[in-house]
């Protein structure tokens, strides 16, 4: 045995620790940013850029692209959220949300000692399920304006 191992047995168990909780800190502070643009009352965020141009927003897509993301992590997020609306053309705000409460959810297992690979498990299940019901769910029909009403 090295002398480190006898130093702290536990030093790698403490770093993979300390990384789980970097990268589940950078989902909510991005969660945190983009929450309270969310409704009609959502909060405008004033973007300044590098040569002092402002830009008044509270569109979760523009936010984004604007935006230096830094973290890995939160780059990943940023860049799911943006991939949703180039396929959709809407819904980065709520993708960001989302993905940021899942992460909030699993650092609360996390404390209660599930492995995050059993989580991850889990959410594969889950989406498995989600994809079956939409398929069973779905019309196939034209969509009219009686039919939404």
């Amino acid at each position: 045995m090295s002398s480190l191992q006898l130093v702290n047995a536990n030093a790698d168990i403490i770093r993979k620790a300390q990384a789980l909780g970097v990268n589940i800190n950078a989902a909510k502070g991005l969660q945190e940013v983009l929450k309270t643009n969310l409704g009609p009352k959502g909060t405008i965020k004033m973007l300044v850029g590098g040569a002092g141009q402002v830009k008044l927003t509270k569109d979760g897509a523009v936010l984004l692209h604007e935006m230096q993301i830094q973290h890995p992590t939160a780059a990943m997020i940023g860049r799911a959220a943006t991939a949703q609306d180039d396929m959709v053309g809407d819904g980065t705000t709520t993708n960001v949300l989302f993905i940021g409460e899942l992460m909030r959810q699993a650092e609360r297992y996390i404390g209660d000692g599930v492995h995050p690979r059993v989580l991850v498990e889990g959410m594969d299940l889950a989406k498995t399920e989600t994809l079956r019901f939409l398929e069973t769910f779905k019309l196939e029909k034209e969509v009219t304006r009686d039919l939404l009403v």
